[in-house]
């Protein structure tokens, strides 16, 4: 059996295995999308954890659990009459046959960034000519995801810098201004400009194709390790990090940073 027939063999049992549960387990029976809101963030911050850790069983465990979500509001769908699961797929089906008409169609296209342009330009058509740029970023969204999302939605429609290097002055300037108010004891000023400044930072990254939300979770772990190092250290000098000097701390810092 090839991978594709074994796919669809493993689909219709998942969804038998799901009618199985909405009829016979209390807890499955209980359900509903608001309920399974949270808990489907979770899995994807789960499947977010498991790349980011580079683990290809922890990715191929976790999307097992993200499939279990996908076809548990499709059943929910089903069961108001709402949409069911064919429909579901048939939708998205259609929407990447439409969105993709350099693969599906005769559109010519000169690499990835014309097709993210036109991507964005065929979502403009799909509501009749008119549909807001930014409808599509859901507010819901981390700060840093939404920041990124939304400048890649804008670039989609021609609103960029013409060389990404005209970025950095930007960021200088954001910089600047929020020194500026910081001089002035202005809070609601510095929280203004410091959004700005983390704004251009993450503008800068999707420019030189970085992705902000990665670069700092590998700095967050990274500080982490630095830091239990330097807690280790401490503890079996038979010293405490609250009588030390931030120069001894910096001192086991810096052997901590080698030790990477």
């Amino acid at each position: 059996m090839n991978n594709k027939n074994k796919s669809l063999e493993e689909l219709n049992r998942l969804l038998g295995i799901m009618d199985e549960l909405r009829a016979k387990c209390p807890w499955d029976m209980k359900q509903t999308n608001d309920s399974l809101r949270k808990l489907t963030i979770e899995e994807t911050y789960e499947l977010a954890e498991a790349i980011s850790s580079g683990s290809d069983e922890g990715i191929k465990n976790e999307l097992g659990d993200l499939m279990l979500h996908i076809v548990f509001y499709a059943k929910i769908g089903a069961e108001k009459g709402a949409f069911t699961m064919a429909d579901v797929l048939e939708g998205i089906n259609n929407k990447l046959i439409y969105r993709h008409p350099h693969v599906f169609g005769n559109v010519k296209v000169s690499g990835a960034s014309e097709v993210e342009e036109n991507w964005e330009q065929l979502k403009i058509r799909e509501d009749n000519g008119y549909k807001p740029v930014l409808s599509g970023v859901p507010a819901s969204l981390p700060a840093i995801v939404k920041a990124n999302r939304i400048q890649e939605k804008v670039r989609g429609v021609g609103f960029d810098w013409e060389k990404r290097e005209q970025i950095w002055d930007k960021v200088l300037e954001e910089i600047s201004e929020l020194k500026e108010e910081i001089m002035n004891h202005n809070t609601e000023s510095i929280e203004s400009e410091l959004g700005d400044v983390l704004f251009s930072i993450i503008n800068a990254s999707r420019l030189y194709e970085i992705d902000p939300e990665a670069a700092l979770e590998k700095t967050n772990r990274k500080f982490i390790k630095r830091f239990n190092y330097l807690e280790k250290e401490t503890l079996a000098k038979g010293k405490s990090l609250h009588n030390m000097s931030l120069d001894e701390m910096n001192v086991i810092w810096e052997e901590a940073k080698k030790e990477d």
